[in-house]
C-alpha cells in the first residue's frame, strides 16, 4: 500500500510538471458533483451581450476590460441553470467601479440598440468605500434587494486588488452568498427559478478605460446540493408577502399581519378593529382615502402587544400624494385630538404632499424620524409611488434605534441621549413629558386619511 501512495504522488507530481494538469484543475478533480464552466482555455459555453467590453483570457482566468463609451458589458453562459451553488475567484483593479456575477438572469435582445440588455439579480462586486460586496442587486429591474447595511459585518470580507472567493447558493427561492467564507447576504424571492449566470464589467467614466476584471476558478454544482450554515443573526429579506420562512422562525421572526384577517391589530379607541376606514383584502392591510385629515376615519390601530427591544419590518405602498407613519412605543396614555403620541417612521410621498416640506430640514420626509430627525436622502433607497417599499426599525436593549427603507440605513439615534432630548425640545412634542422613552409600547399604523397598504409586517424580539 506504501509504495502505491509513492507511485500515484510520483505520477501527479509528474502530471503537473508537464501541464497536464493545473493546481486548481488538479484540486478538482478530487470533488464530487462539481463541473467547471470555464476550462482554462477557452470562452466555450459563454457569449458576449449587452455591451462592447471585451473579454479575453490571460492565464488560465477571464479578463474582462472597460471600456469606455459602452453600456455595462457581460460574458453570460449559454446555458441556464435552476438549483446550484457556485463558486469562483474574483478581482478587480481599483476601487472607483464595481462588477458583478448575474445569477438565474435573462436578455432583452431588444434594448441597447441590439447589443441587449441584461436583467435579474446579481451578485455585487463593490470595492468602494461604500464595500457591499456580496450584496443582491435587481440589475435593470427591481435595484437593490440587499444592500449591506443589512450585514454590516459582512462589508470587511472583500480584499481591495487580490482575488476574493465568492460563494453563491441558489436553491429553490433562496439566494445566499459568501465573501471569502464571510456570510454576507440573504434574500428569499418569487420569480426567475431559472436562468444564465454572468460575469459583468460595468460601464465607466473615461478615465477607467483599460483597468480589467478577472474571474477565475469558476465551477458549479446542480444536483445533491447541501447547503451550508447561515448564522440566525443575518437579516433576512423575504420577498414573499406574509410568509415567514423556516431560517426566519429558527431566528425568532413573527407575523403581525397574517394577511387575511385583522388578528392582533385593534383601534387605539377600543378593543376591536374599527368598523370602518380600513379593510383586509388581497393580502393588504389597507387605511382607505377619506378627506386627508389625520385619524377622523377609520383612525389609528396598533398592536394588542407591547414590545419593548425589536426588529421590525413591513412593506407600504403609498398613493400619489398619501400620508401616514409607523409609530412605535405608544402608550396611549397621552391625551391628543388627532393621532396617537410615538416616535414615528414616516411614510409619506415627499414629491406632492406639503409635510415633506414642513418641520426642519426635511425631517418629515420618508423614512424619517418624524419632526426629529431627517432620513438619509440618497435617491437609490427610494421606489416610485405606487410600488412596494420595505420598511424596517431595529430597537436595541441599549436605546439605540435605526431606520432602514429598502435595505439602505436611513438613520439612527439613542432614545434618551442628550442629542435626542436636544431634538425633541425643539420639535412639535416638546411639551410631552419624557416623550419616546417609554420602556415599552404598542406599534401603531396611522391613518391620516390617505390611501395606504401594508404587508409583511413581522417582529423579532429575541435579539
Amino acid at each position: 500500500m506504501k509504495n502505491n501512495v509513492i507511485f500515484k504522488s510520483i505520477l501527479l507530481v509528474a502530471l503537473l510538471s508537464n501541464g497536464v494538469l493545473s493546481h486548481a484543475q488538479e484540486d478538482r478533480s478530487k470533488e464530487k458533483g462539481w463541473v467547471n464552466l470555464f476550462d482554462g482555455k477557452t470562452l466555450n459555453g459563454w457569449k458576449s451581450v449587452g455591451g462592447k467590453a471585451p473579454y479575453s483570457i490571460e492565464g488560465e482566468t477571464i479578463v474582462g476590460r472597460m471600456t469606455k463609451g459602452t453600456p455595462n458589458s457581460f460574458l453570460i453562459t449559454e446555458k441556464e441553470y435552476g438549483d446550484f451553488i457556485l463558486e469562483l475567484d474574483v478581482k478587480l483593479e481599483g476601487n472607483q467601479t464595481n462588477s458583478g456575477i448575474q445569477t438565474r438572469s435573462h436578455l432583452d435582445p431588444n434594448a441597447n440598440g441590439g447589443l441587449g440588455r441584461v436583467y435579474g439579480r446579481q451578485v455585487e462586486i463593490d470595492p468602494s468605500e461604500r464595500a457591499w460586496t456580496g450584496g443582491i442587486y435587481d440589475e435593470a429591474r427591481r435595484s437593490w434587494l440587499y444592500p449591506l447595511d443589512l450585514n454590516e459585518n459582512a462589508k470587511k470580507a472583500y480584499k481591495q486588488e487580490e482575488f476574493n472567493h465568492i460563494r453563491i447558493e441558489a436553491i429553490g427561492d433562496e439566494l445566499r452568498t459568501w465573501v471569502n467564507d464571510i456570510p454576507v447576504s440573504y434574500v428569499v424571492d418569487t420569480i426567475d427559478r431559472t436562468g444564465f449566470i454572468g460575469l459583468q464589467v460595468h460601464s465607466i467614466p473615461e478615465k477607467l478605460d483599460g483597468k480589467k476584471v478577472y474571474f477565475k476558478n469558476i465551477k458549479i454544482q446542480t444536483s445533491n446540493l447541501k447547503s451550508r450554515a447561515f448564522p440566525k443573526d443575518v437579516y433576512i429579506v423575504n420577498l414573499k408577502p406574509n410568509e415567514v420562512v423556516a431560517s426566519e422562525k429558527k431566528s425568532g421572526v413573527k407575523l403581525l399581519f397574517d394577511g387575511k384577517s385583522s388578528n392582533g391589530w385593534r383601534s387605539v379607541n377600543g378593543d376591536k378593529f374599527p368598523a370602518k376606514g380600513w379593510e383586509v383584502n388581497n393580502g393588504e392591510l389597507k387605511v382607505l382615502k377619506s378627506d386627508g385629515s389625520e385619524s377622523t376615519n377609520g383612525g389609528d390601530i396598533v398592536t394588542k402587544d407591547k414590545y419593548a427591544i425589536f426588529d421590525l419590518s413591513f412593506e407600504f405602498k403609498l398613493s400619489p400624494g398619501a400620508n401616514s407613519g409607523v409609530k412605535y412605543f405608544v402608550t396611549l396614555k397621552e391625551k391628543t385630538k388627532g393621532s396617537a403620541i410615538g416616535l414615528e417612521y414616516q411614510v409619506l410621498d415627499d414629491k406632492l404632499h406639503p409635510d415633506a416640506k414642513m418641520g426642519r430640514d426635511g425631517n418629515r420626509t420618508l423614512a424619517s424620524l418624524y419632526d426629529l430627525m431627517t432620513s438619509n436622502q440618497d435617491g437609490r433607497a427610494r421606489r416610485s409611488i405606487g410600488e412596494w417599499n420595505r420598511g424596517r426599525v431595529v430597537v436595541t436593549a441599549d436605546n439605540k434605534v435605526e431606520h432602514y427603507l429598502n435595505g439602505v440605513k436611513m438613520l439612527s439615534y439613542e432614545r434618551g441621549s442628550k442629542e435626542f432630548k436636544d431634538l425633541v425640545a425643539k420639535s412639535k412634542y416638546k411639551d410631552w413629558v419624557d416623550f419616546g422613552e417609554a420602556k415599552e409600547g404598542y406599534i401603531l399604523l396611522q391613518d391620516h386619511g390617505d390611501q395606504v397598504s401594508f404587508r409583511s409586517i413581522k417582529i423579532n424580539t429575541s435579539n
